[in-house]
């Protein structure tokens, strides 16, 4: 018994091999912490080019106001170029606020003596796939930005 408890004793002191212990079981949970970093800066890094996009689009709107349907699509195809989203995933609608109501309408002629306010929609809708739901961990990550842009009022 005692000679069992001397040789516990030794195998508790020795130190050899310890280092390779503690690496083989730090070092994962690091790569995984690293590419989950990573993947978010990646998922920020996104939603943040979306935003800046529909900020250009809403300069552009209220230096040039896009009252035709061929104005509107020109900055939907500014929009596309700049995101290198597909033309389905933006949309650029006109809409119309009545007065002081807090709806929109899709026609100004749905306002009937009161002011009208001119406004255009922008809405982005993109997708991103983090590298985790490749082995089943999470889902898509959908990205939609809506930007209402005043352009003149009557």
């Amino acid at each position: 018994m005692m000679r069992a408890l001397h040789s516990l004793r030794q195998l508790a002191r020795n130190q050899r091999g310890a280092v390779m212990i503690e690496t083989a079981i730090v070092a994962p949970v690091l790569i995984l912490m690293s590419l989950g970093a990573f993947q978010v800066s990646e998922i920020v890094a996104r939603q943040t080019e979306l935003q800046e996009a529909a900020a250009q689009a809403a300069s552009i709107a209220m230096a040039a106001p896009p009252d035709t349907a061929d104005k509107r699509a020109v900055l939907k195809d500014v929009i596309v170029a700049q995101t290198g989203l597909d033309s389905s995933q933006v949309t650029v609608t006109q809409k119309f606020r009545c007065g002081t109501a807090s709806s929109f309408v899709n026609s100004a002629s749905s306002c009937v003596g009161v002011k009208v306010a001119n406004f255009v929609l922008i809405q982005l809708d993109d997708t991103y796939n983090p590298v985790w739901t490749q082995f089943g961990v999470g889902s898509a990550l959908l990205f939609n930005v809506d930007r209402y842009v005043l352009v003149n009022q009557t």
